[in-house]
Formats: structure tokens, C-alpha cells, sequence
């Protein structure tokens, strides 16, 4: 992960100063990985760098950057002598204080840490790419673009699993259906909505590399859109429904032209069957093979351990 201008900038904008502290380089088994951050502010915070007695001394040291202390600056702390956690690794951390006067205006974002004069280095990062430290000087990269992740239908399924995954870093969903009214009246941020009366439609502007999930609440609208889909081409598609379902699009999709091969790329049904049939199982499920496929994995990964 890389530096959220706007989540950083909607903060401020809220709370006035803001401390991010930033996880700037890790070794050994660690919480969470560099580049990941959180914000502190007064009466609040948001985001974690792992939980436990890691995250909670640098929640104290936010809060006193709140109250005036000096900043930025970097420590380094071995997780199991300093802190007693069993992770056994160690992380770096920053704490920065931000307000509408310090924002950064761009990305790459390149800033003097306490105690450095001078100018900067000059370091190209590309999106995504996690911090830097150079002559005394952090540099942060801005977010690589997120998987692409259409979801047609904004029924229960469709909700779940776009309440799952939209905060996950890794993907930019997409989420189609039939009306305003379909959606629901709060969307999570970052979230795009395409209302369209002919949702297969719009197939046409889905990247080629997209994944998709197609859980309409019309059978007929599902077809339409696998149909369409295997014109278009995908990285992968999910279509909610059983072996029975699956069996009758085979049959009617074979019959519009296509081939076994390009039907038997739609995975129905779709998330981990083993986890049962309500919405929030469906939606783990789906959200843990889409992260899986995404190469995403970790250590130590419990917000609220102890390491």
C-alpha cells in the first residue's frame, strides 16, 4: 500500500491535524507489511498497522504528536524485546502531523524527516510501490490501481460482498444494476455505481483484464451477461447460482455459439459452498479467492493479537 491522498485529505478536512503513522520497512514475521498506515486524530483514529501492543504504544506517540510534540521521525522497534509480542520480527515506523497548510500537493510525496536539511534525493518510485528513506528524507509513491472488480446486481449477495471487499486496497469495484433505487442509500467509498436499464450494455466498457461477479435477481439477466462477457473476455467470472443452474446456462450459452472451453471459465457457484448459503458467507468466501488469486498473503495478520 501506498500513501491515500484523499482518505488523508477527507481526514484533515474533518478533524483539523492528523498524525499518520506509517509502517516503512519490516523484517522477520510482522503484523502487517510495509506501506501500510494508519490516522490518529483527537477522539479518534482509523485504519491499523496490526493491533496489539505494537499499534497501542504508537497510538500514544500519535497523540502526542497531537499535543505538540516534534515530528516527523522514524523508530525502529524489535517486536519481541521491546514489546513482548511473539511475531519475533521488527518494523519501522514514522509519525507524521498533518494539516490543511502541510498536505502534500502531489505523489510522489518526498519529506525531510526530523533533524535533515538539505534538498532531497531524487528516487523514482512507480504506483504502489512501498516507502523510501534516503538521506534523512521519507518518499512514498501514490497507490497502484486497484484489480479491476465489476459486480452486477446490488441485491443481498451483491451487497455483501461489495461491503467486504471495497476497503481492500488491492481492487476497484465496479457495481451495476437496473436503477438508482437498487443501490443502497450508503455506498462505500470508492465504490463506482453504473445505474443502466441494459446492464450487458455496458460490458463493452469493462477493462479485458476485469473480474466479474454476476448476481443479477433475473436468471435471464444473468445469461444476457455471461453471454456478452465471453464475447468480451474477462480475467475471470463468478456467476451466483447451483450445479442445476450452471447446467441449464451450459446447455442455452452452447447454444448461442459458444465453446465448452470458454464456458467452463465461469465458476458457478461462486465463494466456498462449504461456508453455507448466506449473503456474508458467500461474500468471505468470494473476497478470500479473489485475494488468493491477487497473490496476497501475510504473517501475524490478527488486527487485535498480540503478535
Amino acid at each position: 500500500m501506498s500513501l491515500d491522498l484523499p482518505a488523508l485529505r477527507e481526514a484533515v478536512a474533518a478533524h483539523g491535524r492528523v498524525v499518520r503513522i506509517l509502517v516503512v520497512t519490516v523484517a522477520g514475521s510482522v503484523p502487517r507489511d510495509a506501506g501500510t498506515s494508519m490516522l490518529v486524530w483527537d477522539g479518534g483514529e482509523d485504519g491499523t498497522i496490526g493491533g496489539g501492543e505494537l499499534e497501542n504504544q504508537a497510538v500514544r506517540e500519535a497523540r502526542a504528536m497531537l499535543a505538540g510534540e516534534p515530528g516527523p521521525f522514524l523508530r525502529t522497534v524489535p517486536l519481541g524485546p521491546a514489546l513482548g509480542q511473539c511475531c519475533g520480527g521488527a518494523v519501522t515506523l514514522a509519525w507524521e502531523r498533518f494539516d490543511a497548510a502541510s498536505l502534500p500537493d502531489a505523489l510522489p510525496h518526498a519529506r525531510p524527516l526530523a533533524g535533515t536539511s538539505g534538498a532531497g534525493p531524487l528516487v523514482e518510485l512507480r504506483p504502489g510501490a512501498r516507502p523510501v528513506v534516503r538521506d534523512g528524507w521519507l518518499i512514498e509513491a501514490g497507490p497502484a490501481p486497484g484489480r479491476p472488480l465489476w459486480v452486477w446486481g446490488a441485491g443481498h449477495v451483491g451487497r455483501a460482498i461489495v461491503n467486504v471487499l471495497a476497503p481492500w486496497p488491492g481492487v476497484a469495484v465496479t457495481w451495476v444494476d437496473l436503477g438508482p433505487d437498487r443501490f443502497p442509500s450508503s455506498v462505500p467509498p470508492g465504490v463506482t455505481t453504473l445505474p443502466a436499464t441494459e446492464p450487458p450494455a455496458l460490458v463493452r466498457y469493462a477493462p479485458g483484464n476485469a473480474d466479474h461477479l454476476v448476481l443479477t435477481r433475473s436468471h435471464e439477466l444473468d445469461l444476457q451477461l455471461c453471454h456478452a462477457l465471453l464475447h468480451h473476455g474477462f480475467a475471470s467470472l463468478g456467476l451466483i447460482g447451483s450445479a442445476t443452474k450452471m447446467g441449464r446456462f451450459r446447455s442455452r450459452l452452447t447454444a448461442l455459439g459458444h465453446t465448452a472451453a470458454q464456458i467452463s471459465r465461469i465458476a458457478c457457484p461462486i465463494g466456498d459452498p462449504s461456508l453455507g448459503k448466506h449473503p456474508q458467507a458467500i461474500a468471505v468466501g468470494v473476497a478470500a479467492a479473489l485475494i488468493r488469486a491477487a497473490g496476497t498473503s501475510g504473517q501475524c495478520q490478527d488486527k487485535d493479537a498480540t503478535g
